[in-house]
């Protein structure tokens, strides 16, 4: 089956760029001595996370409970929930344990840390628990300096039900960098500040078995991750606009995109008119901030050419805008009503977000495979 044979918008995956993003990370993190746990939130799809664990110890990072029941159905039982526990999730997260699957949960209050204890004794089961880091001001958790840290690692060593495994943290600054160098520093910063934590603990008298760092910037950059135990990523496997603005791979590394039939013209404001709107392509505009504007994602051809200076500029519910960036005027014959053109992606996660699968190519306009994606919460 062929690529303009689909009924549009869909999303396209070319296994080649995918093969080679993850082989570039895994030999990445082999030279830097640490281990991968690639995260399952990007890829929602067990080939590709498979993929991903090739010469890994098996681990994985989920962002759903969604994912965690669908990756343990396939098999994946090591799972770090990175993303701070609510107290309505905890009968679920037992439900997996008792079925055989290893769930770490994350928290970074003292509140927290005493409903799982509960519910863990509830349930007459022991949760393994990181306390999430704040190394960048980007969101959640604990600063190194901030005397909870150690409280938060007291009670989970002492309370029955919880068991306190590590630190765990996000740079997700390194989104916000202006340079490659700034990602650099960064994810030093990253590195120091989880393993500094791991230091306050231990010279506590606390257990700090895990030192849980990662990005997908971050993960391409740091120089050093002495004292790292694991890296957590997953952008990396597709990459997107986003990554390319940051200068973490070039727009011809990303390996998914969207595919979108040309349903109009508006040839008095040099727009050509697509059936794939902010549905299709996610409303993030990641890009906005950066050196260059890449409106809701580049255009491409059907066969996987760049059309240089051509983006989809605006957005409906279900309408793409593809114009020239410089304003310069459109080779209509290349936009013939019914015909197809791909659109890159500025946050992979997001726009994958929307599809129940992917269609695999072999970088041709063939298909290959189709690999279905586990949605929701």
């Amino acid at each position: 089956m062929d690529l303009s044979a689909l009924e549009t918008p869909c999303l396209v995956l070319d296994r080649g760029k995918l093969e080679k993003n993850i082989a570039s990370i895994n030999q990445r993190m082999a030279t830097l001595g640490v281990n991968l746990r690639p995260h399952g939130k990007t890829a929602k799809n067990i080939d590709i996370v498979k993929m991903a664990l090739d010469g890994q110890p098996g681990d994985i990072t989920v962002s759903t409970l969604k994912e965690a029941d669908y990756y343990f159905s396939h098999g994946i039982i090591d799972m770090v929930y990175a993303v701070g526990v609510a107290p309505v999730k905890l009968d679920h997260i037992a439900g997996l344990i008792k079925k055989g699957a290893n769930i770490t949960i994350l928290l970074d209050s003292i509140e927290q840390a005493k409903f799982a204890a509960a519910k863990a004794q509830e349930h007459g089961l022991t949760l393994p628990v990181l306390i999430e880091i704040d190394c960048d001001g980007h969101r959640s958790g604990v600063t190194l300096d901030d005397p909870l840290l150690v409280e938060i690692g007291r009670l989970l060593h002492r309370e029955n039900g919880v068991t306190l495994e590590g630190v765990l943290t996000h740079a997700g600054g390194s989104y916000q960098c202006q340079s490659v160098d700034e990602i650099r520093a960064i994810a030093e910063t990253e590195r120091h500040t989880a393993v500094a934590c791991s230091e306050v603990l231990r010279q506590n008298g606390l257990p700090c078995p895990i030192v849980s760092v990662g990005s997908t910037p971050t993960a391409n950059f740091a120089e050093d991750l002495a004292g790292v135990t694991e890296v957590r990523a997953g952008v990396y496997m597709f990459y997107d606009l986003v990554m390319a603005g940051l200068g973490v791979c070039k727009e011809n590394d990303i390996a998914i995109s969207v595919l979108t039939s040309v349903i109009g013209h508006q040839k008095r404001k040099n727009w050509v008119i697509t059936d794939a709107g902010w549905m299709a392509l996610s409303r993030d505009r990641g890009t906005a901030s950066q050196k260059v504007d890449q409106g809701y994602g580049t255009v491409w051809t059907l066969k996987g050419d760049p059309l240089e200076d051509l983006i989809v500029s605006a957005t409906n519910q279900e309408h793409g805008i593809i114009s020239d960036r410089s304003g310069g005027a459109l080779a209509w014959d290349s936009f013939a009503i019914g015909s197809m053109v791909r659109i890159l992606p500025n946050h992979a996660c997001a726009t994958a977000a929307m599809y129940d699968r992917y269609y695999v190519t072999d970088g041709s306009t063939e298909i290959t495979d189709v690999w279905h994606r586990v949605n929701g919460w």
